[in-house]
């Protein structure tokens, strides 16, 4: 891959574009992640940018980050019995505990996927 450069000032800025491997869909922990990087960690965003590797980075946090909120949410439904026969017999209950249990595995892995 060769690196062009367009003269902006007096200086020289890299032509870059964003070039996804695996035609995924970035996503909101991907969108997330992008915003985090940007504000806090510019040299390793830009380190992807240069390589080509941003949106590939940002398809691979979404993916890791939905599943393994899906993984807590199950486990945290089977550690406190919550299970289709609560849902059958009492929605609303069964609502607000999924729910619960949703806040708290995103709360997990926002901290440790996405912000850090």
């Amino acid at each position: 891959m060769e690196l062009t450069y367009r003269k902006e000032g007096d200086y020289f800025l890299p032509n870059l574009m964003l070039i996804a491997k695996n035609n995924g869909d970035v996503g909101k922990y991907g969108l997330l992640r992008v915003k985090y990087l940007k504000r806090h960690q510019k040299d390793f965003y830009l380190q992807l940018l240069v390589k080509n590797e941003l949106t590939n980075h940002l398809v691979e946090i979404d993916k890791t980050a939905r599943s393994r909120i899906d993984n807590i949410i199950n486990s945290l439904a089977e550690k406190e019995g919550v299970n289709e026969e609560l849902k059958a017999t009492n929605q609303i209950k069964w609502v607000g505990l999924m729910n619960n249990f949703k806040f708290q595995a995103e709360e997990l892995v926002l901290n440790e996927l996405i912000y850090n």
